[in-house]
């Protein structure tokens, strides 16, 4: 998969609407109306579980219990609301991912409250970053909503004043969730497989700057290059890429997010940062960039536990805290069972000289006792499986960018990673 692409306008999109027709029925027919009047055609899928609404859909709810491998009936005797709708979820995401495998899927919206948002991060992830997803949610952009379960291109809006029955202001949410999932089915550029597509971490590059050098050099070398930015949500695209296979090879370079979780902030990706390239056995050329900061909400007090640590806002949003010696030494053993765990070639580069921007001889973060304490930390949990190449240099230095291309030409050379396609 490659993010370069060519437009498709579609000139009728289908446009899967998704929602419990036995209790909004009113809502639904409603935005099916609306996506008519913009000229595509909505595919109703209903997913109620005690019975069935007053209109026929495209697919019944014992369409979707078919899809879960079951039937309504033992859906509705599966124990409680909680395992029905999980069923129902199974359900729906199968048969939404078969129609979009058989070209009958542009588009998606799905409404609902918890319950029902619960459903539709199922269905939204069964289909590949490209095709447009719409959840109309009482909790969007909740902290209930883990975002591990965010699919990369998921859009939300908020289903204000909407939980029973139609109003103006519900008509007015509902109708611009309908425009905007029409308006991106039509627009839409999807992905191409014209060039291996590499995937790469980093933050912005007053922070981490080797993408500046790797990102033009890839690209002679005819590979794609898609990077991440990895403050939560980019890490978890990044995850949910490698999970459908996406990358021909990763640069994982930057692994904050591993410190965010491993430190229980909202700034996280998710438990499986770092895993599901390597399970897939997608070539990885990894290196500890930013793992010395912990990054936290700017608009809250610090946690006591990291209060008295150097802090550096980087914005009104988000700030970073770097870790004690401590806290390096258990960042680096727990990348070590991550990498531990790889079914693919890894190599592992160690820049000696420092990991973001800010860690450098005169500046807020430097604190050569920690960084002292990851290196020989990293240095005994690399597994045996990972080859370890220490830079006696900066991640930020053209040495090490340059080290990072010697060990990427020679696995193309060795056939791990394929050719890339100017």
């Amino acid at each position: 998969m490659s993010l370069a692409a060519s437009s498709t306008h579609l000139s009728e999109p289908n446009i899967l609407v998704v929602g419990t027709g036995d209790t909004k029925s009113d809502e639904l027919q409603f935005m099916a109306g609306i996506i008519r009047d913009a000229g595509a055609r909505p595919v109703m899928i209903d997913v109620s579980v005690l019975s069935d609404p007053p209109y026929k859909p495209d697919y019944s709810r014992h369409d979707i219990a078919r899809s879960a491998g079951t039937s309504i009936e033992a859906i509705i005797d599966s124990g409680d609301e909680n395992s029905a709708m999980a069923l129902m979820s199974d359900g729906a995401a199968a048969l939404v991912g078969m129609l979009h495998a058989s070209g009958k899927a542009d588009g998606v919206i799905i409404l609902g409250g918890s319950m029902g948002t619960d459903l539709a991060l199922d269905v939204a992830a069964a289909l590949p970053l490209g095709v447009p997803k719409f959840v109309v949610s009482t909790i969007a952009y909740s902290h209930l909503v883990p975002p591990e379960r965010i699919a990369p291109d998921l859009m939300m809006i908020l289903w204000a004043g909407g939980l029973y029955g139609l109003n103006g202001i519900c008509r007015a949410v509902l109708s611009q969730a309908c425009g905007a999932v029409v308006g991106a089915a039509r627009a839409s550029v999807k992905p191409a497989a014209d060039r291996p597509l590499i995937g790469m971490t980093s933050l912005g590059s007053s922070c981490l700057k080797y993408m500046k050098h790797l990102k033009p050099e890839l690209e002679k070398r005819g590979y794609d290059v898609a990077v991440f930015h990895s403050t939560g949500m980019g890490g978890r695209a990044f995850e949910a890429i490698a999970a459908q296979k996406g990358f021909a090879a990763v640069f994982d370079f930057c692994m904050q997010e591993v410190v965010n979780y491993q430190n229980g902030t909202v700034v996280t990706s998710g438990p499986d940062r770092m895993e599901n390239a390597g399970r897939l056995g997608i070539p990885q050329i990894v290196a500890p960039g930013a793992t010395d900061m912990v990054d936290l909400p700017a608009w809250q007090p610090l946690p006591a536990a990291l209060s008295d640590r150097p802090y550096h806002a980087h914005n009104r949003l988000i700030g970073s805290v770097t870790t004690s010696p401590a806290g390096r030494r258990a960042t680096a053993a727990l990348i070590g069972e991550k990498l531990g765990r790889t079914q693919a070639p890894v190599a592992l580069l160690l820049p000696l000289k420092g990991v973001q921007e800010w860690d450098q001889p005169g500046e807020p973060l430097h604190d050569p006792e920690g960084l002292e304490a990851f290196t020989q930390a990293m240095r005994l949990a690399v597994p045996a499986s990972v080859a370890l190449h220490e830079v006696d240099a900066h991640i930020n230095s053209t040495e090490f960018s340059t080290k990072a291309l010697a060990v990427f030409d020679t696995w193309v050379s060795q056939g791990i990673i394929p050719e890339g396609r100017p």
